[in-house]
């Protein structure tokens, strides 16, 4: 027993004392290649030996990454990635606009604000320039033109598509969710109809828009034309909203929905009156 207890420990100690050996090894090692002027064997030899710079002793110390020196990479919204495939594609900016309007959700809302990142300020120094002016109709435009593109189509082709899919079992839980969905959104819309139909379009907001406002007016059995004409009006607002929000920012949008709400509110006054 006493004969196991020495032997493990001198195998501790020869253990230890190995490793002593190896550090002692190994920083030599180091200090000797960290000689000026030292060539490292397989190195070049002569007269390029004296031109050779001596290696730096001091070690390499980085530099902490900090909240100064450290560069934000800016999120880039659904609208600026579409719009960047778009152009990746071939298309113009001015078709990018139009295609970006016609997506559901992203709509004039979203168009809006990529076609100013677009078609970026050329003159910084004036907020209100005739380049601003010329800029953002053009915008306002294509926005408002895509828009409206996919409105008839839903108006007059809801009713048939949605008979033949609801044949099946999955196509009638899918059109009696969103005919439910539509429904909720759009409940105060069919007390005012044609107006209420156009203050709910131009509401610049997610569960809004031009998608939602034909499958309401469908929904409500609006005539074709005075369903394409209310949801034409609420497009426009919509557009003044974000074209005042991309210009001029919250204060801008805010004065556009007061402006809107002033005029809207005195068309459902009077139609309220009659």
């Amino acid at each position: 027993m006493k004969a196991l207890l020495i032997s493990v420990l001198l195998s501790i100690a020869l253990s230890s004392f190995a490793q002593e050996v190896i550090h002692a090894e190994a920083g030599s090692f180091i200090l000797k290649t960290n000689r000026p002027g030292l060539i490292p064997l397989g190195g070049p030899v002569g007269s390029e030996t004296a031109n050779r710079e001596p290696l730096n002793p001091e070690p390499v110390i980085l530099a902490r990454a900090s909240a100064e020196n450290a560069v934000e990479v800016p999120r880039k919204s659904t609208g600026e990635k579409i719009a960047e495939i778009l152009r990746e594609k071939g298309l113009s900016k001015d078709a990018a606009i139009v295609a970006i309007s016609t997506l559901p959700i992203v709509e004039l809302r979203g168009a809006i604000p990529v076609g100013h990142i677009l078609f970026s300020d050329a003159d910084k120094t004036t907020r209100l320039g005739h380049d601003d002016l010329y800029r953002s109709a053009r915008i306002f435009f294509y926005a408002v033109l895509g828009n409206m593109l996919p409105v008839p189509f839903i108006l007059l082709l809801l009713g048939p598509v949605s008979t033949l899919c609801m044949k099946t079992p999955a196509g009638k839980k899918f059109f009696d969710w969103l005919f439910a969905r539509t429904r909720r959104k759009t409940a105060d819309i069919e007390k005012y109809e044609f107006w209420g139909l156009a203050i709910f379009v131009a509401v610049p907001l997610p569960a809004t828009g031009a998608w939602t406002g034909a499958m309401a007016g469908w929904l409500l059995g609006i005539n074709f034309w005075r369903s394409m004409l209310s949801i034409f009006f609420g497009v426009l607002g919509a557009g003044v909203v974000m074209t005042a929000l991309s210009l001029l920012g919250w204060i801008g949008a805010a004065i556009a929905i007061a402006v809107l709400a002033l005029f809207f509110g005195g068309i459902l006054v009077q139609a309220l009156r009659k």
